[in-house]
């Protein structure tokens, strides 16, 4: 049979018409994105990616602090993950025919299960916020209650149900009505007690470290949360679709904490391997057996595209690179020696308020200065929009250092750094100088930081 799609052509069609990339996407994607990119400048044309680093057309280098929110683990294009991609293609299987059980799925939920000894089952769906969907269903079923209890400031995930647990306002207005939900603080016992006397608490999902502001929970908060969870028989959902895979410096940020065993744990980013999109729900026998409680309900929660053969075969080869380089033991080594020297900057420069994470996810906040010739400035900017110093920041670490980080959120002067856990003290060094560059030029009152921020002060105020 002839092959209809000989035709076809990838590289010639980037060739062709790949500078037109950002006119694309004004077109006929979201047309707000690359005109908020070419605001910060940040609308650059990057030509090939590996590791920790970026390209553009003139050969000059970027390093990735950013990991595509989380999802380059391992950095860009691992030859593990890309053999493994290669092979399972070479392989020609029946995959996806939805009425046989396939080997992959099984061998990387058992993969996952051995990270996880007190969890038992694992759904496959393609994102975090799949992932999280599953939970609430899950948790909602096996309980037979209807709410939901989730942290303020948390985000799981932009999907209806998973919008309904995320604390960001402005990310749900505009949306509702949601699920039937209660935000309380990050660390709150009695409001977690309060809502529990109410008795219609079907669980409460968390992020060990929320990732809007890189705020950790305080220590014994998810032991003690669990323990009046199941009191009330609700279960505790953690949300690690950012925080595992070794992000912290464990495998699961939840493992720093002794005694915590989270009933259902949601992955996904990582696991991905940077190439095929893959989430994963897991949890315990029990609430499996209930969801799925006859063969008449085999399919009562299911995802096209789950468990497909790319996807498995990704997350193996994920999990086998993590173990044979050992990736955890980096990310915590590399992140305990990136944390210590951006905190002892703290002393030297007044702008900077606090270093705080795990591993490699670091949170850098700002704030209010001392002396009144910077004071001035920084009422300027927070009066027009909280979080155009931190934007400030940012935008000089690409610009002039060629650097990519991002804001931690919304309204927060906060920077996050989530780099490719495969990161060393090349890219350490390299940080850490380019930072303490554009903090001595912020404190100088001059330079491209402060000419950015009447940029972006004019911005915000046209915006409103």
């Amino acid at each position: 049979m002839k092959d209809r799609s000989q035709g076809f052509d990838l590289a010639r069609l980037i060739e062709e018409r790949g500078a037109e990339r950002y006119e694309l996407h004004t077109r006929h994607l979201n047309h707000q994105l690359p005109r908020m990119l070419h605001t910060l400048g940040f609308d650059k044309v990057y030509e090939r990616a590996e590791g920790a680093y970026f390209w553009d057309a003139d050969g000059n280098d970027y390093l990735d602090m950013l990991a595509g929110f989380g999802v380059m683990g391992l950095g860009r294009h691992h030859p593990v993950v890309r053999r493994a991609l290669h092979d399972v293609l070479d392989a020609s299987l029946a995959d996806l025919t939805r009425f046989d059980c396939q080997p992959l799925p099984g061998l990387l939920a058992e993969k996952l299960l051995a990270h996880s000894p007190h969890l038992d089952r694992v759904f496959f769906g393609n994102s975090g916020t799949e992932a999280v969907e599953t939970a609430l269903k899950f948790a909602r079923y096996a309980t037979g209650k209807p709410r939901i209890l989730y942290c303020d400031h948390a985000f799981h995930g932009l999907t209806a149900g998973s919008l309904s647990v995320n604390g960001e306002r402005g990310f749900r207005d505009g949306f509702a009505p949601l699920l039937p939900d209660t935000a309380i603080a990050l660390g709150d016992l009695d409001a977690l007690r309060r809502e529990l006397k109410r008795g219609d608490v079907a669980g409460l999902v968390v992020e060990p470290i929320q990732g809007k502001g890189v705020h950790a929970s305080p220590p014994g908060f998810l032991r003690e949360a669990q323990d009046l969870l199941h009191r009330h028989k609700a279960v505790l959902v953690v949300d690690e679709v950012q925080t595992g895979l070794g992000r912290t410096g464990d495998f699961y940020a939840y493992q720093h904490e002794e005694g915590v065993e989270p009933d259902l744990l949601c992955v996904a980013k990582a696991l991905s391997g940077g190439y095929v999109p893959v989430g994963a729900t897991i949890g315990k026998d029990w609430i499996f057996k209930r969801v799925y409680s006859s063969m008449d309900r085999v399919l009562v929660h299911s995802a096209s595209f789950g468990s497909n053969a790319q996807a498995m075969a990704a997350g193996l080869a994920v999990l086998a690179v993590m173990e044979d380089e050992e990736t955890v033991a980096n990310a915590r080594r590399t992140g305990d020696l990136l944390r210590e020297r951006l905190a002892a900057l703290v002393g030297r420069y007044e702008l900077l308020h606090e270093v705080r994470g795990r591993g490699l996810m670091i949170g850098i906040e700002f704030g209010r200065p001392s002396s009144l010739r910077l004071r001035s400035r920084w009422a300027m900017l927070q009066a027009a929009r909280k979080g155009l110093f931190a934007q400030m920041v940012v935008v000089p670490l690409l610009q002039k250092h060629r650097i990519l980080t991002q804001v931690s959120g919304d309204h927060l002067e906060v920077i996050k750094l989530i780099p490719p856990l495969v990161i060393g003290e090349p890219e350490v060094d390299r940080f850490v100088t380019a930072f303490t560059a554009v903090m001595d030029d912020a404190h100088s009152g001059g330079g491209l930081v402060w000419d950015f921020g009447r940029t972006l002060v004019k911005q915000a105020v046209a915006n409103r």
